[in-house]
């Protein structure tokens, strides 16, 4: 039986678990078999482990998808094997044994209220048994890691993408090696913007209208391509990646809600780069809680006058447009009072932030996500014109961000598995490098253990993110998958990170090198975006209320 037969039979008995698991936390958090909101936040760890153990099982699924594409493509070679077996032996072990949310939050299937008689016919099935005893061995570690000795830097592995989108991540590779990864330390220890050199240079390549249509004078690309270039990127170092993204979602916010004139006038200009737009969502004390914003746009006229504060907005210093959700109608509780601007503003300088009238804010220093400065704004008396409005209508603000949610999900998922990229990379290049006791760093097992786990669930937080990327070119709703992906990437980044600089020892402590910056990146991928108890929040969510 072929190794994708295996994964396919393992997938099949991870999903008949999941719908047992599925089921018993339902009936501990139903009123009157409805569920009980109460109830489902005092059983937050149950709830939450659920999501978890839905993006292992899907992690299992996108596995032997890959390997049984890869097989049919005859490009499923030793080292796409290993990583396929190695990731599947211990994500099915982490199934049954216990699955860590993050390092001090371990979920297991007795937290769902599953008895050992319901958990045994899942787990004693052969192929279950076979592809953990066969999967994360000390062999098969070793022989992976010795491939990883000898690998150029990039994707261990086919990452299995077609001829067109490994040509678009070579450019982008090209690209980053060349102009990023020489200067990102010097930008993030100076708290510096990233050039406008190096935004033009992004801009002659085609990343701020990637996904625009060609009619708007975009590229008409998809999601999978966006993910490809947001990854390598993000691997140069995530602000230059998360560039890419402000356009990305500003363009998909006016290509879903906006009226004619609007993507006429707005979509050409964010495709060419020649406008730089920024996110102004959040507000201080409301964080994930976008019912209860306050900030408030008046009608004036011709005019809506906004008053209010804003905060974590990343970027707005240089934007020349803000996507600016608001409450327009005071007395509608919740979502259904907001609306979204497409509010123009001049750019500004360190020295004077915010040349606009109505417009102060001030810089939020932060540890990583550097290179676009983070800053809180506050609105008194700005003035917005009426046809700003996104779309023309007041109260469908929320409704047009969710639209955008899985797109947002996906690249975040996509930057993470850069970021992820990059530590793999700094650690591996350190372990080859670095004499201890006589030898490299590398051939010490623990070392070499590090980077192979590393290697495997970048590998597999990549395929969950290109699939979730093809479920949404192909117009299938996929808020799971996406949510699933942002989930995992973000934890396989920050234990890449963690990992990475445990290799370098104290100089990965010392500023100088790279991977000390890395760290500080990761970290802020499990927090925006929504935050990881947010995105399990939601995942659960829809899985008790049947996925639909």
């Amino acid at each position: 039986m072929t190794l994708d037969d295996l994964a396919r039979q393992a997938q099949h008995a991870a999903e008949g678990l999941l719908e047992c698991a599925v089921t018993a936390v339902r009936e501990r958090v139903s009123v009157d078999s409805k569920l009980d909101v109460a109830k489902i936040e005092s059983e937050q760890h149950a709830a939450h482990g659920l999501a978890w153990l839905a993006t292992y099982v899907e992690a299992v699924k996108e596995m032997a998808t890959y390997a049984r594409r890869m097989r049919e493509e005859s490009r499923f070679g030793e080292t796409e094997q290993l990583l396929t077996r190695i990731g599947l032996g211990e994500y099915l072990s982490q199934i049954f044994g216990g699955i860590p949310m993050n390092q001090g939050e371990i979920v297991r299937l007795s937290d769902f209220g599953l008895e050992e008689s319901g958990i045994e016919p899942f787990r004693d099935q052969p192929v279950i048994e076979a592809l953990i005893r066969a999967g994360n061995t000390p062999d098969n570690r070793a022989a992976l890691a010795g491939r990883i000795k000898d690998a150029h830097e990039g994707a261990i592995g086919d990452p299995g993408l077609d001829e067109t989108f490994e040509a678009i991540r070579g450019e982008m590779r090209r690209f980053a090696d060349a102009e990023v990864v020489p200067n990102a330390q010097n930008w993030h220890r100076a708290n510096a913007y990233i050039p406008l050199e190096v935004i033009a240079g992004l801009s002659e390549l085609g990343v701020f209208g990637l996904t625009i249509p060609e009619a708007y004078g975009g590229m008409g690309l998809g999601k999978v391509a966006m993910c490809v270039v947001s990854e390598e990127l993000s691997r140069g170092y995530i602000g230059v990646g998360s560039l890419g993204t402000r356009s990305e979602i500003a363009a998909e916010l006016i290509l879903v809600g906006g009226d004619k004139a609007q993507k006429k006038k707005y979509l050409p200009k964010i495709a060419s780069g020649e406008i730089l737009p920024t996110a102004v969502f959040t507000e201080p004390n409301t964080g994930s809680d976008l019912a209860s914003l306050r900030t408030r746009a008046a009608r004036e006229g011709d005019d809506y006058v906004v008053n209010g504060a804003k905060t974590w907005i990343t970027h707005p210093v240089r934007a020349d447009l803000m996507t600016l959700l608001v409450r327009t109608n005071p007395n509608e509780r919740g979502y259904k009072g907001l609306s979204m601007f497409l509010a123009e503003k001049p750019r500004g300088t360190d020295a004077d932030p915010f040349p606009a009238k109505g417009m102060s804010g001030g810089e939020i220093e932060v540890l990583g996500y550097r290179g676009m400065k983070e800053y809180e704004i506050a609105f008194d008396g700005f003035r917005v014109p009426a046809d700003a409005l996104l779309g023309g209508v007041e109260g469908q603000g929320f409704k047009q961000l969710m639209e955008t949610f899985e797109s947002a999900r996906i690249q975040t998922a996509a930057r993470a598995v850069g970021v992820a990229q990059c530590a793999f990379e700094l650690g591996l290049r350190y372990a080859r490098e670095r004499v201890q006791f006589g030898k490299t760093l590398i051939h010490f097992p623990r070392v070499a253990d590090k980077l192979v786990m590393m290697a495997v669930e970048i590998h597999i937080a990549r395929q969950i993110t290109y699939f979730a990327g093809r479920a949404k070119d192909e117009g299938r709703r996929c808020d799971l998958e996406a949510g699933m992906a942002k989930l995992l990437a973000a934890r396989v980044a920050w234990a890449a990170a963690d990992n990475a600089l445990q290799i370098h020892g104290g100089n990965g402590f010392a500023l100088e090198y790279p991977i000390s910056r890395v760290l500080c990146d990761a970290r802020i991928l499990n927090i925006f975006e929504g935050a990881a108890e947010i995105q399990a929040q939601v995942i659960a969510r829809r899985l008790l209320e049947g996925g639909n």
